[in-house]
């Protein structure tokens, strides 16, 4: 019996060199790559969030104010792209039916998050008749919704569509305009025209802020690199997709930025290259983020010690830190305010993310940073508690979180 498996055990081996697989201890340290850039995706997000807090614009008018909302970019794009690779891989171990039945049950209850528990933790307030955002959490809840469809398809036509609505993204602004008035607010959550969005006659205002395109194209992206992280040569295919990706966006985005050209008391030509826009994400700005990102997967599997333990841990509970850290960093700034100016100043943050705090009132980027590090510092035990608890409970609830 036990030659009998051994003999299996050889076939699979090289059944699974000959299609290109990866053997089950790489394919282990593989997923743990992914853990440490979502991990470090996570990390830098906090920033934006106590930029927020702070009253720091997002970007300019200096390149620390610049860069520190512009390293944060990196975050949605990844955060989404291998929310569609980790669906394929989680593909791998369930069925088709089952795999639609966790992205559909997961991508609505992160809707419902977005709108209750994250919404109160942005403004520390229940009051939803005036404010309601549409953030990236309910983007990424539809998505996984979407993606639940999307998977009874072939892998790579999924890809391929991601790709045409990521590039193509611009005609469904046509398509929206072209629709009947009474659609539009409908259609602002699918793609930006303008319009008003506002629960009936007298309901609150539902401001977008990330739309479905292109994100579902981003996600199914994603969801068809899968496939390339369970190859054997993942690490030459990752540094030539992500070195690809990002060459082209230096080149057509430089090329764009020479011939626009700029005003003589404008920002250099290097912040204009990097100042992709965001809302709703172009191409370009996917081309910048996910670049890097993708190429960074064969050396994250190489870093050891303390760092990657720290965000490898974040990254195995992307959720749970996600629900703690804007509560956290809330709290945070509201104690840094009643110290700094002996009043907590909790009214300008009723409509957060959205924040306007005069300048001469904002903090200055050191205190910013500071207080992010006391954020990541307080999170890192909580999340790593977390884990060892899911870990020990596999395939329970948990998993939704």
């Amino acid at each position: 019996m036990t030659a009998t498996v051994q003999s299996r055990s050889a076939v699979t081996t090289r059944d699974q060199r000959r299609d290109g697989l990866e053997q089950p201890a790489a394919a282990a340290r593989r997923i743990d790559s992914l853990d440490f850039v979502r991990g470090l995706v996570m990390v830098l997000m906090a920033i934006d969030h106590v930029r927020v807090y702070s009253g720091v614009p997002a970007g300019g008018p200096t390149a620390g104010i610049f860069l520190t909302r512009w390293i944060t970019h990196f975050c949605a794009p990844a955060f989404v792209f291998f929310a569609g690779t980790a669906a394929y891989l989680q593909g791998q171990k369930l069925s088709r039916p089952d795999l639609a039945r966790y992205l559909m049950t997961r991508g609505l209850l992160l809707v419902a998050l977005e709108l209750t528990v994250i919404r109160a933790s942005w403004t520390f307030g229940f009051d939803y008749s005036q404010f309601l955002l549409a953030g990236v959490i309910w983007m990424l809840g539809w998505c996984m919704v979407l993606l639940a469809a999307l998977i009874w398809l072939p892998v790579r036509a999924i890809g391929i569509l991601g790709l045409v609505i990521i590039v193509g993204q611009n005609a469904f602004a046509a398509i929206g305009g072209a629709l009947p008035q009474a659609v539009h607010p409908l259609w602002e959550f699918i793609y930006p025209i303008g319009s008003e969005v506002r629960l009936g006659a007298t309901g609150p205002t539902v401001t977008v802020l990330y739309t479905i395109i292109p994100w579902i194209g981003v996600m199914a992206a994603g969801y068809w690199f899968g496939t390339v992280m369970i190859r054997s040569d993942v690490g030459r295919q990752c540094v030539r997709i992500g070195f690809a990706a990002t060459l082209l966006f230096v080149v057509v985005g430089g090329l764009t930025a020479v011939m626009q050209g700029g005003a003589s008391d404008g920002p250099p030509v290097w912040i204009r290259v990097l100042n992709q826009r965001k809302y709703p994400a172009s191409p370009l700005f996917l081309l910048m983020t996910l670049g890097p990102m993708i190429a960074l997967i064969p050396f994250a599997e190489r870093v050891r010690g303390r760092f990657a333990q720290v965000l490898t841990t974040f990254g195995r509970v992307p959720m749970f830190y996600y629900l703690l850290h804007i509560p956290l960093i809330h709290a945070l700034a509201l104690i840094v305010w009643r110290v700094r100016d002996g009043a907590a100043h909790g009214e300008r943050f009723a409509t957060a993310p959205y924040v306007s705090i005069p300048p001469g009132q904002r903090w200055s980027l050191l205190l910013l940073y500071a207080v992010w590090f006391l954020a990541v510092a307080i999170l890192y035990p909580l999340c790593r508690w977390y884990a060892g608890v899911k870990a020990r409970h596999p395939g329970s609830w948990l998993r939704y979180m």
